[in-house]
């Protein structure tokens, strides 16, 4: 069994490997693969594992011998489902790897926003402390989480990590979700009936949706006007769920108060982004699942599914 991981550096950093591997099949495994170096590489591959590198089906119907598709991830938009399934290629994803991970990092960034940890840590190390005419000194307002209203849209395995945390702090969690009322009172979260009662009654929008046609640039123009001037917003999930100008805008101009995200809509941003350099603007270059523990049950799963592939009992299939 042929088997060749077309981008593994995300997935192992300095810190992991990909030792154990060689003992289901002839392991090659590249850190990085540009694609006019995928159909060389991968052409004589059974199994492909890619995390980024997206397979299309001109490209899938040049290599004849794959069997099998392991996503590194649990997105799968990288690969075109329905042609692998008409070549009878099993696609396989890695899901709620990185759950806790992901929520930690929107808590993060929404932390940063109410308190800006690290704009005063660097006044303090260039000295500014030692020079204050009273025994502190605020270089950014101190917002308290307690009795604000959290708006999550996406209550899936992300999503609810995040209301269990805004719990914590003494948030009242309000969500958008499929499951009834009864259900998610009994978590403590209050259903909202319309995306605009979501909006307009948040004091944070965190989100954890997926991206599809009907959440592409869901924070909009339109509904960035639902949302209250003091309003944070926190996005995790995907860079397209924004439009990053009409976000910059409502920052630059006061309309919306602050803004932590992990994804841009293009990654890396090689022309820039409307966000970068925005006013009260934080960004993270995607690093949100990427914690070593995260990374750990990624590497674990991806083998778990290819063995129960190669046992004729594949599992985590998405298409």
């Amino acid at each position: 069994m042929n088997i060749v991981i077309l981008d593994g550096y995300t997935a192992t950093q300095a810190d992991l490997n990909w030792d154990g591997w060689q003992e289901l099949g002839n392991l090659t495994v590249y850190d990085r693969t540009h694609r006019d170096e995928l159909i060389e590489r991968a052409r004589d591959a059974e199994v492909i594992l890619t995390n980024k590198v997206f397979l299309n089906e001109d490209l899938l119907g040049q290599l004849p011998r794959l069997k099998y598709i392991g996503i590194l991830a649990t997105g799968y938009n990288v690969v075109d489902l329905e042609a692998a399934r008409r070549r009878g290629i099993i696609v396989t994803n890695i899901p709620a790897y990185s759950t806790m991970s992901v929520a930690q990092m929107a808590l993060a960034h929404l932390l940063n926003i109410t308190n800006h940890v690290d704009i005063h840590n660097q006044s303090v190390q260039q000295g500014q402390w030692q020079h204050a005419a009273d025994f502190c000194f605020q270089l950014a307002p101190q917002i308290e989480l307690w009795g604000q209203t959290l708006s999550i849209v996406g209550l899936g395995n992300t999503g609810q990590a995040m209301a269990r945390l805004g719990q914590a702090l003494g948030m009242r969690i309000l969500a958008m979700s499929s499951k009834p009322a009864e259900l998610l009172a009994q978590q403590g979260i209050q259903k909202a009936d319309t995306m605009e009662q979501l909006f307009r009654e948040a004091d944070v929008l965190s989100l954890h949706c997926p991206l599809s046609a009907d959440t592409h640039h869901l924070i909009n123009a339109d509904t960035l006007k639902w949302l209250k001037p003091s309003a944070i917003l926190i996005n995790t999930g995907r860079g397209a769920l924004l439009d990053e100008q009409a976000v910059a805008d409502a920052l630059n101009t006061g309309r919306l108060y602050g803004c932590g995200v992990d994804v841009l809509e293009k990654e890396p941003p090689r022309n820039g982004s409307p966000l970068i350099g925005a006013r009260n603007c934080y960004i993270t270059p995607h690093i949100a699942w990427s914690t070593r523990q995260a990374r750990r049950r990624l590497l674990d799963i991806a083998k778990n599914n290819l063995k129960a592939f190669l046992r004729g009992e594949p599992v985590n299939v998405v298409n």
